[in-house]
């Protein structure tokens, strides 16, 4: 029987290496395939049951390994939604069932890649370049909270983002000692308003002029209402006291206005709360908190009340030269209404649109899986894996980290591959001389009889 062990093991021995010779065929074949992690061949001995004194070296088998662990190097593209991971985990994605009026359809079954060559197709969908449909967590569009835990797949649409009403003013800026206004002069006191439109709350068209020569102008801001129509909103700066004119002793004192009509002969201005008064080293002293503007309204557009955000240590008041408001800080939360442009994808793995009118927004969270047994996946075509009983179920929070606008190579090392190539050529051709030779010994043993 010896002989005929030694043909049979020897044929075991060409299937072995024959496989192994498969996986490295395909993985030099998917040497450019984005994200492929190549096959290596494990070989394992098979021992007959035999005494101490009889045991055989056996026969062998070859196995597969999986090198899903194994990262590939990551390149960067230039198209936004091409995503790569930098360590573990994968993409959920999914492939349609099927297609109904020309959208897909999903089954619930959920696959797994590393593949992230994702574009976004007609229908809006994030697909890669195998068909596989990216899921992600749609995501609050106010708060950016998540809504569920079940990943959905990611479509994009064209919807607008609706216009946001200005509520919020902030402002910052740092006022003259001594405001170089149209009637300012040498004569102490010429630098104020005139003294019978202090506390005005409106300032009609027959003042307007008098109150443009005794104040300065303090920056302007584009504000929106309701439906994003936008409104100019222009400030400017009185002081009525100063403190070196006591006794008895009084605050540096200015009032803020806002012109609330530019027509031709009805420009009218309107008051932003009451005094602002500061102390002698430039503090703000009042108000204590931020003021608001009060049914803000600009030829006829109204917008509504407005937070004058002046923070804790917004506006100061120290001597300059050139006497003018120097605006540090000006913003508003409001906007128009915007129509999609693009889709980026942030480090933190969400999917952002980025609208028309200057506002970006968190569309989708893209959750990363990971698996106790990675290895144990099973492939499928397009560099995809469904989970097995060994691989243990999906587990979302991946400790990867997504990498926008580029790709995870393929993990095949070609020199690698050749190297083994070689070896395997030799140890098949050795195992055909096994073949031969036992053949050759039969050969003679026939011989022998006759």
């Amino acid at each position: 029987m010896g002989i005929f062990g030694a043909m049979t093991t020897a044929v075991s021995g060409l299937s072995a290496q024959a496989y192994a010779l498969e996986n490295i065929s395909g993985n030099i074949a998917n040497s450019q395939t984005t994200a492929f992690k190549r096959i290596e061949t494990s070989f394992v001995d098979l021992i007959p049951d035999s005494g101490p004194k009889r045991e055989l070296s056996g026969s062998v088998t070859g196995y597969s390994r999986a090198t899903n662990t194994i990262q590939g190097q990551i390149s960067a593209t230039s198209i936004t939604t091409n995503l790569a991971i930098n360590g573990d985990g994968y993409f959920v994605v999914q492939q349609p069932s099927g297609f109904v009026d020309g959208q897909p359809t999903f089954a619930t079954s959920n696959s797994y890649t590393r593949r992230g060559d994702f574009t976004v197709d007609a229908n809006g969908y994030m697909v890669n370049g195998a068909g596989y449909y990216l899921r992600g967590l749609p995501l609050d569009r106010t708060t950016g909270n998540p809504l569920g835990s079940s990943p959905v797949p990611i479509q994009i649409t064209n919807d607008v983002i609706p216009a946001r009403a200005t509520d919020n003013l902030k402002y910052r800026a740092s006022l003259p000692t001594t405001p170089a206004t149209a009637n300012a002069n040498s004569t102490p006191g010429s630098e104020l308003m005139q003294t019978s439109l202090i506390g005005q709350a409106t300032i009609g068209s027959a003042d307007a002029a008098n109150f443009v020569a005794t104040s300065i102008a303090g920056g302007s801001q584009t504000v929106y209402d309701a439906l994003g129509n936008e409104v100019n909103v222009q400030v400017r700066w009185a002081k009525t006291a100063n403190a070196a004119a006591g006794p008895p002793a009084v605050s540096d004192t200015w009032s803020a206005y806002y012109q609330s009509s530019s027509a031709s002969g009805a420009e009218t201005w309107t008051r932003i709360g009451g005094d602002f008064t500061f102390s002698a080293t430039g503090q703000l002293t009042s108000p204590t908190s931020n003021p608001t503007i009060s049914n803000l309204t600009v030829n006829g557009t109204n917008v509504g009340n407005v937070t004058l955000d002046i923070g804790t240590n917004g506006l100061s008041q120290y001597a300059r030269s050139d006497g003018t408001v120097q605006v540090t800080d000006i913003g508003q939360n409001g906007y128009a209404v915007g129509e999609l442009m693009n889709v980026t994808i942030t480090d933190a793995g969400r999917v952002r649109g980025n609208y028309s009118n200057g506002q970006s927004v968190d569309l989708f969270s893209i959750p990363l899986a990971s698996f106790n047994g990675d290895n144990m996946l099973k492939r499928l075509d397009g560099g995809a894996f469904a989970e097995t009983s060994s691989s243990g179920p999906p587990i979302l929070g991946a400790a990867g980290r997504i990498v926008s606008q580029s790709l995870e190579s393929s993990n095949v090392d070609i020199s690698e591959e050749f190297t083994k190539l070689i070896i395997t050529q030799q140890a098949y051709a050795a195992n055909t001389r096994i073949v031969t030779t036992s053949n050759s010994m039969l050969q003679e043993t026939i011989n022998m009889i006759r």
